[in-house]
């Protein structure tokens, strides 16, 4: 049985991520450098409960993007129905969404300031063929925040 062709992806858009505490998870991101967008508080009614499929549901939303670029996130968090408790903790062999990558300008000082401000290494800082120097920080609400820095041009 052979199948048509799927329609094809124009670009890619943004990452959705859901938070408990909005307001935290945007300051780190815009901390890190990131440049709010837009937000919009209390979006509920039939749009939502038909994307999300959660009958009356209530979230609020902030769209961050990495200047100059089209690279975008998505933070909501939720009124209704309450937040469930997610996985705080996961590690990068869990099935699923790990981490949101950023190439970084310092990655050595940003670790170093990230940590000043609570938010520890996962591992180590690790560097591969000289090419790249990359590491994973344990961000607001468990997020895995992959940083790395090129090293060298390949």
């Amino acid at each position: 049985m052979s199948h048509a062709p799927l329609p094809q992806i124009k670009r890619f858009d943004h990452i959705g991520v859901t938070v408990s505490d909005l307001a935290a998870v945007t300051g780190f991101f815009v901390e890190l450098g990131l440049e709010v967008q837009g937000s919009q508080e209390g979006m509920e009614g039939e749009f939502l409960d038909t994307v999300c499929g959660i009958p009356d549901s209530r979230t609020n939303i902030v769209m961050l993007a990495v200047p100059g670029t089209d690279v975008c996130i998505e933070l909501s968090s939720f009124d209704r129905p309450a937040p469930g408790p997610g996985q705080p903790g996961a590690m990068a062999n869990e099935l699923g969404l790990r981490s949101l990558a950023f190439e970084v300008e310092d990655l050595p000082l940003l670790v170093s300031r990230l940590q000043e401000r609570g938010y520890g290494l996962i591992g180590g800082i690790g560097e591969c063929e000289g090419i790249w120097s990359m590491a994973y920080i344990r961000g607001p609400e468990g997020l895995t925040i992959a940083l790395a820095q090129r090293l060298a041009q390949h």
